[in-house]
């Protein structure tokens, strides 16, 4: 019973919580900006960098409902319920499917309908979409991480805050030339970070390339690890 209600919690607070950080990030980014502009003096400081704003929260929003299904995951492989689901109706794949490929859907819809909301820079409908889809493919390497690496949950809870700093590669293209950033070129989030940076629609593409290869090399290992 206990178990059905911290699911649900967590249900309740990956519901909630991306609206929670779109208000924060959208009243108090723009008022952080006016409190730095008129202690320092400068015609702007963090405007420049509303866009990496933007790209973090397409990232953390997918990541939160993404979370919740490799903890359910790992817990399923502790408790050995994932074997007796491989022989049922669902099989090996229907499993994946439905803790992997079911939360991602859910995760871009829900990034493509907060997002225009509560962004703080001017994006285009593709960027829009763009991220939300960088956003949720990412989730998905980082929740398929957690799960290929994880020993049980207490570790899948820390791997998941190591996993997050993929998200970092977006920070790259705005603070580093382009010939050192290609040294994080096998971090999807660089891509993104890049697309929006250039205003280059053809950087998206070699983003999703990126986050496919993690997914198959990723899918390998977890098939390795649950049989």
């Amino acid at each position: 019973m206990l178990r059905f209600v911290r699911k649900d919690m967590m249900l309740l607070a990956a519901g909630i919580l991306p609206f929670l950080i779109g208000i924060i990030m959208r009243l108090g980014i723009p008022y952080i900006e006016k409190l730095l502009m008129s202690a320092i003096g400068v015609a702007s400081v963090l405007k420049p960098y509303y866009s990496l704003f933007d790209i973090f929260y397409a990232a953390i929003t997918p990541v939160m409902l993404c979370f919740i299904a490799a903890m359910v995951m790992l817990e399923e492989h502790d408790d050995h319920i994932d074997r007796y689901l491989f022989v049922t109706e669902l099989g090996r794949s229907g499993y994946f499917i439905s803790r992997i490929a079911i939360p991602a859907v859910a995760s871009f819809v829900v990034t493509m309908v907060v997002l225009p909301i509560f962004c703080i820079s001017s994006l285009s409908a593709f960027e829009v979409f763009s991220l939300a889809l960088g956003g949720t493919l990412q989730a998905i390497i980082i929740s398929m991480l957690v799960v290929a690496l994880s020993s049980n949950k207490l570790e899948g809870m820390a791997l998941t805050k190591l996993s997050s700093l993929l998200m970092l590669g977006a920070v790259v293209p705005y603070v580093m030339p382009r010939p050192y950033g290609y040294l994080l070129a096998f971090m999807p989030s660089f891509w993104t970070g890049l697309q929006i940076t250039e205003k280059q629609p053809l950087f998206f593409p070699a983003a999703v390339a990126v986050s496919g290869v993690w997914i198959l090399i990723l899918k390998r290992k977890l098939e390795v690890k649950i049989r």
